[in-house]
Parts: C-alpha cells; structure tokens; sequence
C-alpha cells in the first residue's frame, strides 16, 4: 500500500506548548498579513496533553505575548502562586534558607500543563491550525538534495514478529515547505538529526534529569492553595544533584515531584525509589496522610542551558522548545522559553514563507531564526544562568555556594562557562559504589512501581514490535549487568527492565516490558553504552495523563 501525502506550508511535529505556540503564531501573522498559510500538528498522544507532564509553575512572559487577552479567553491558570519555600531536608529536619532570586514566583502560577496545553489547541484551532492526535511522526522525509520535505506517521497494524496484520495501515507523509520540530526533551526524530546534521559540533552534550511526578488529593486542612516548596538534600547524598518540588492547586490538589540529575554516579541508586522515600520525611508525610494520589507520571527534562544549545537549523527544519534544550533551570521553568522560541521561529518562519511566494517554493536554512533569538529576552535569560547547573558537579555545598556568588555577586556575568558532560559516562562501576537500602512501600503514602503505571493511564498495542530497540543484544548482560549490576532495571520509573533467571537462578537475560513505558526517554539517556533507542511506538500509545 503507498502511503498518502498531504501538503502544508508548515509542518509541526508534537502538540506541547513549543509547538502549539508556533502554530498559534503562524496563524495569527497569516491573518495580520493577509497571507495564508496552512499549519498541521501531528501528535503521538492519543489527546493533545495526553503526553504532556510538568511540575508545573508557569511564568506567563510568553504566553502574555502570545495572548495577551488569555484571561478573558478562559486560559486554565487558575492558582496564582503565593507562598515560596525553599527547605534544606536531613533525615529528620527542614531547616528553611533563603529563597533565590530566580525561584520567586510572584506573577507565576500553578497549573496543569497538559490542561493549558488543551486549551492552547483549541486556540489554535479557532485559527484554522489542523491538529492530528493519536499519530506519532515515526521518520524524517528528505527530498534529494537532502533537505528535510516533511515526516510520516508510522504504520499500523505491524505485529510482534514484523508483519502485516489485518488492521494494517500505511503512514502518512506530512510535507512542509518548513518542518518544526517541537519533540520535547530527547525527541527520537531531533536526535536523529542532531546526528546526520553534527549540530552538537561546538556545543556542551546535552545533560538531563529524570522528574518523577504525582498528583494528590489532599485533606482540606492540610491544602494551601497557591503555596509553593522547594527542597534540596534528604535522601540523596552530597554528590548527586537533584529536589523535590509541592505545588498547591486548586481543588485541595498538591502535585508532588522529585528531579534527580541524571548525570548520578551509583549505579544502584532508584530514581523511583528515592521519590517514595522522599514523601517519608517527617515534614513531608503529614501532608500525604488521610490524601489520595490519584495520578503519577515521569519525564525526562533538559538541565543544560546555554552551553547545551544546538546549531537550531537543518535545511528544510527547525528545532524549537524542549527538543532544542531551552529550560531554565535555575528557575525550574522551561514552559515560557519553549514558547518564546516557537514564537521567534515562527516569525522568521512567516518572512521567509512569505519571500518565497508566489512560487510557493520551500524554504532552505532558515538562518534568521537564531539570529533573532539571540536578540530576544530568552537568549540573555539563559545566559545569566549558565553556571549555575554545573557548578553542581563540585557536590551539593559547592553548588549552592558558588549560585550564590553567581547571583548576588556576579549577577550572570562571570568571564567564564562551565561545561557539562554526558549522562551516560558518569556511572562507576557496582563493586565501587555503596548499595542504597529502599524501604518497602506501605500503599499509603509510598507505592511500587506497577500501580503507579497503572495510575498514569499507560497502554500500548500489545501485538507491536517493541518501540525499545537494542543495538546489540548482548550488551545488557556483558556489560551492563557484569559491570554496573543492570542499572535500567533502577533508572527506570515503570518497571520496563528486568533480569530475568531460569529456575535455577542462571542464564540471566533482559526482558522488556514495553507495554509499562511512560515515554519518559531516561533509559535511551543513560543505558551506559548507548545501547538502547528509544523510538516511538504505535500512535495513541503511551500515558494518557488527565491533569498533570
């Protein structure tokens, strides 16, 4: 069967707020202008926000520029934040420090970012932007000069072994004049052309962390709606960055979150489990008790700021928002600059768009999009802040003391940049590294790792070739489990990965549970050989996350 194709100006891959804000800025340039352009959306969730999973805080800069009448228009941010706490935990302590500068929240609010997300496509629906959910752009197109044409939607209908089922159907090739590429941290597309086009030539490696999230109904006596925390220290040791976040929404709601920077050195240290064993501290259980968790998720999220930063254009593509790295992490905070750049491109997008009419003809490197950027509030945001995320790698005290000379001192204006490495080098080896002692949940206040998937709405295809795909089969077991005692079976938030042993405790090997996969990305990160890729499954599958 030959797949269809279909024609757009602009093609954007992922429904989040980088993608969704491009659309919306297109559309309206195309009304102001009077010159029409078609705009598509293709989305792997099987809903818009479906896929979509933040703390969240969102500063409203962009969204202010973008909309600047989205009160009137019923935008879903409805908990002013209010309160800020920053905590440094012991075992048994909070003791309460000085909240930084870049974690004051006044004018920011609490929100579900998936339920903003919805809101923002029926924004751009209004504008005539054509959104396609429940279809995942699963490959590149290239015309043969080698610019990008376009994406196609992966078939359907493919089973375990390879083949062609009754149910199955071709993809669908999305052509664009311009493709954007708003994938999300870690995107499967974007890394592809991160490879063919070398844009990390001159750039750090990208560097992340594993956010692990739950949603919780409260008593009402213990909610403060608007209150903001923040804590650093208890449970993880001096070495590894990482904290914990607790929003208070409306609805007697606290989402509650744990970040650990991927970048982690012991092998046998849990993500999850550190998450659980966080909501044990004696100034952290008394807000979960008598409650009900009623949704978990996780998601891995850039941490490498400026000196992380691609090259941002192919020929014929864009990278935008998350898949390019534009969080701030000092603020913890990336909704504002992922849409700030969509909205940069998008304008340069238009001019370029409109110049090569009336030929209708495609648009080669679109070089005025990071010429803008560079003179935009976003370029000079990040930059102040470069330091501070690396300065970690001198161990939690030097951290904090070297961001408070950054900030107070310095004020971003060091002479100097510190650099990253990548995740997947850090890891010792399991001989040289303390094992860490988690406790059992209790299914009150802490939970295993099946009913927190189950809670995150996950389900795949069954009868699909797996979308975690091995580079070479044997390495899970000479390598990973000889050397660093399997650790994807721990950096996993969803139980993916197991040892598996036959009756008599040998012959181990690697079994994987596709059907668990949050699509949270943090395994094709930091499986140490860069044996696993992660790609994206059948259309629809995955987390259908209702309000995180």
């Amino acid at each position: 069967m030959q797949r269809e194709a279909m024609e757009y100006d602009v093609v954007i891959v992922g429904a989040g707020p980088a993608g969704l804000a491009a659309a919306i800025r297109l559309k309206q340039l195309s009304l102001e202008q009077e010159h029409e352009l078609s705009v598509c959306i293709v989305e792997k969730g099987s809903e818009v926000g479906a896929h979509i999973l933040s703390g969240a805080v969102v500063e409203p800069r962009a969204l202010n520029e973008l909309i600047p009448d989205w009160k009137e228009k019923g935008a879903p941010l409805n908990t002013p934040a209010a309160d800020d706490q920053f905590l440094f935990l012991t075992a048994t302590r909070a003791i309460r420090l000085p909240t930084p500068p870049q974690m004051h929240n006044s004018g920011n609010y609490i929100v579900s970012l998936g339920n903003l997300c919805r809101w923002l496509a029926g924004q751009a629906e209004e504008l005539g932007v054509e959104i396609y959910p429940g279809f995942a752009a699963a490959e590149v197109l290239y015309d043969e000069s080698g610019r990008v044409k376009g994406v196609a939607t992966g078939d359907m209908g493919i089973g375990k072994d390879g083949q062609q089922t009754d149910n199955y159907q071709p993809g669908v090739e999305l052509h664009g004049r311009l493709t954007f590429f708003a994938e999300g941290a870690r995107g499967s597309l974007t890394k592809g052309l991160v490879e063919r086009f070398s844009l990390r030539d001159g750039a750090d490696p990208q560097t992340y962390g594993i956010g692990i999230k739950e949603l919780w109904e409260v008593d009402p006596a213990k909610h403060q709606q608007g209150k903001v925390v923040h804590t650093v220290g208890w449970p993880l040791d001096r070495s590894t960055y990482g904290g914990s976040f607790l929003y208070h929404l409306e609805n007697n709601q606290v989402a509650v979150g744990f970040v650990i920077g991927l970048d982690y050195s012991n092998p046998h240290l849990s993500p999850f489990d550190e998450m659980q064993r966080f909501k044990t501290h004696p100034a952290i259980r008394p807000i979960f008790e008598g409650g009900r968790r009623v949704a978990y998720g996780a998601r891995a999220l850039n941490e490498g700021g400026f000196q992380s930063i691609p090259k941002l254009t192919v020929p014929g593509g864009v990278l935008v928002g998350c898949a390019a790295g534009f969080l701030n992490v000092p603020k913890i905070k990336g909704t504002h600059t992922a849409m700030k750049s969509a909205m940069v491109a998008a304008e340069a997008a238009f001019d370029a768009l409109r110049q090569a009419e009336p030929a209708g003809e495609a648009v080669g490197e679109l070089t005025t999009y990071p010429e803008r950027l560079k003179q935009s509030w976003l370029w000079d945001e990040l930059a102040k802040v470069r330091n501070i995320r690396p300065s970690f790698q001198r161990g939690l005290w030097g951290g904090l003391a070297y961001s408070a000379v950054d900030t107070y001192l310095l004020r971003g204006r060091a002479p100097w940049t510190f650099h990253h490495h990548a995740d997947n080098t850090t890891l010792r080896k399991a001989s040289a590294a303390p094992r860490i002692d988690y406790p059992k949940p209790d299914g009150k206040v802490t939970f295993d790792r099946l009913s927190s998937v189950f809670l995150s709405g996950t389900n795949h295809e069954e009868n699909q070739p797996s979308h975690l795909t091995l580079k070479d089969p044997a390495v899970p077991i000479t390598v990973n489990l000889a050397l660093y005692d399997a650790p994807e079976q721990r950096y996993c938030p969803a139980g993916v990965y197991e040892i598996v042993r036959d009756a008599a405790g040998d012959n181990p090997r690697l079994q994987i549970n596709a059907q668990n996969c949050v699509h949270c990305k943090t395994c094709d990160i930091k499986d140490p050989q860069q044996n696993i890729n992660w790609v994206v499954p059948e259309g629809g599958g995955g987390p259908n996350y209702p309000n995180m």
